[in-house]
């Protein structure tokens, strides 16, 4: 219903009721046990699997129609619906399902650090009202809010008009496959989502669930660069009679050049709610049972995060201008680069249904008008659906009254059980508003 006030958009009494009688219906334990099982089931890009297997009998019991969708023999997405009578407007929550991570000593360790801490193994461990584990918050927090707000909607046997649809999606992560997979190397950067789309699953509009306890229509696109420092094979017994040029020791200039490049790259492409960061996340050079001999090549990779109103093109364009200044400043070096990953940045109207929904929903949580934060560079499958033709709006879970295990450290492996219960509300409520309306109040063409 819109308002006397022009453009004010209202919630009916019978849709308020609808929205408690869903809010009622959560079952806090249930979530909990939700998110543990799924922290214990492994799902690193590639092997999602068995998770989306997990979700997808997990919906059908509780009176939503869901199915896995193979990417191939180890890859899935989870996609379910509570279907509507017709006649209003369809819309998807989204969650992709893999993590960042494996949880395996062989594939994490020493890079994230000396040993596995808790919130980096796929074992769920329960602390003073916060469940740790691999992706315990981010991503399988969300996706458990995503699953446990449309089993809200169907406990509450709430009338929908349009179609309420779930993505449960595989390979979110910015990650490509390690180089020992034998199979398909096209595992992450939203494949799953991209799978899900392109096999039928469309809505008119999206939330995707992903970190940040404030309203968002923009994200920062991704770019990667692999820039390849050459210098001369040598052997240390050799190295003061033959010709010595250590790509390494190069490959250590031209990383610090890139690093007091990174702030001006920000301070140049900030806009908007995004200020897109840079930073080197791989080095490769030389043969660790053999330090003996120094490399031919050392390759140094970069991660350059795009706004939505910088073309991954315009991205290129601005590193090679940044590189044509190192070597000019540094003639002595000898290096080469190519551009390997360009995923652009993507907007929606700020204007628009599900931007509006979505805040009017964290309005009602909070009490308080919405105010949006700047200064973001997340990456998420927001992008892909926004590519598509999707407009979406983000939304993560507020942030603990209390530190919780890991605080001040790095970490995605550590959600707050209330907090999930605050976004699952929010879903509900957006979901409400936007399924029980006609297409018309939506905005949209019958």
């Amino acid at each position: 219903m819109v308002s006397a006030v022009e453009g004010e958009v209202t919630l009916t009494t019978r849709q308020r009721q609808w929205i408690e009688a869903a809010w009622a219906s959560i079952d806090r334990d249930e979530v909990a046990r939700l998110l543990i099982d799924m922290v214990n089931i492994p799902s690193p890009p590639g092997a999602e699997r068995p998770l989306a297997e997990f979700i997808t009998a997990h919906l059908s019991e509780r009176g939503v129609t869901a199915r896995c969708q193979l990417l191939d023999d180890q890859q899935a997405n989870a996609v379910g619906v509570r279907g509507g009578r017709g006649g209003g407007g369809d819309l998807l929550l989204y969650a992709p399902i893999d993590t960042a991570f494996t949880g395996s000593e062989d594939d994490d360790l020493p890079w994230t650090g000396p040993r596995l801490r808790a919130d980096l193994v796929p074992a769920a461990t329960m602390r003073d009202g916060f469940v740790v584990g691999l992706g315990a918050e981010n991503p399988k927090g969300y996706a458990a809010c995503v699953i446990s707000a449309i089993e809200a909607i169907a406990r509450a046997d709430i009338p929908l008009a349009g179609d309420l649809l779930v993505g449960l999606g595989a390979g979110g992560m910015p990650a490509n496959a390690p180089v020992r997979r034998t199979g398909r190397r096209n595992v992450a950067q939203g494949v799953g989502c991209a799978y899900m789309l392109e096999q039928g699953i469309r809505a008119d509009f999206a939330v995707i669930a992903k970190p940040g306890w404030t309203v968002s229509w923009e994200e920062v696109g991704v770019c990667w660069f692999r820039v390849d420092v050459r210098g001369i094979l040598a052997y240390t017994g050799m190295r003061h009679i033959l010709p010595y040029r250590n790509a390494i020791v190069a490959a250590a200039e031209v990383a610090q050049a890139l690093e007091r490049w990174f702030p001006e790259y920000t301070a140049r492409n900030t806009s908007g709610f995004v200020a897109p960061q840079g930073s080197i996340g791989a080095i490769v050079g030389g043969w660790p049972h053999k330090p003996a001999f120094a490399p031919a090549v050392c390759e140094i990779y970069v991660d350059l995060r795009a706004s939505p109103r910088t073309s991954p093109s315009d991205v290129k364009a601005q590193f090679a201008e940044a590189m044509g200044r190192i070597r000019q400043a540094h003639p002595h070096l000898d290096f080469g680069w190519e551009m390997i990953l360009g995923i652009p940045g993507s907007h929606s109207d700020p204007d628009g249904w599900v931007v509006r929904s979505t805040i009017r929903g964290w309005e009602a949580l909070e009490g308080k008008p919405h105010v949006a934060e700047g200064g973001k560079s997340g990456a998420t499958d927001a992008n892909i659906l926004r590519q598509w033709g999707v407009p979406t709006a983000r939304i993560g879970m507020p942030r603990p009254p209390l530190a919780g295990p890991f605080a001040g450290e790095f970490s995605m492996g550590v959600a707050y059980l209330e907090s999930l219960h605050t976004l699952i509300k929010l879903l509900v409520h957006v979901a409400v508003d936007t399924c029980t309306r006609p297409r018309a109040e939506l905005g949209l063409m019958s």
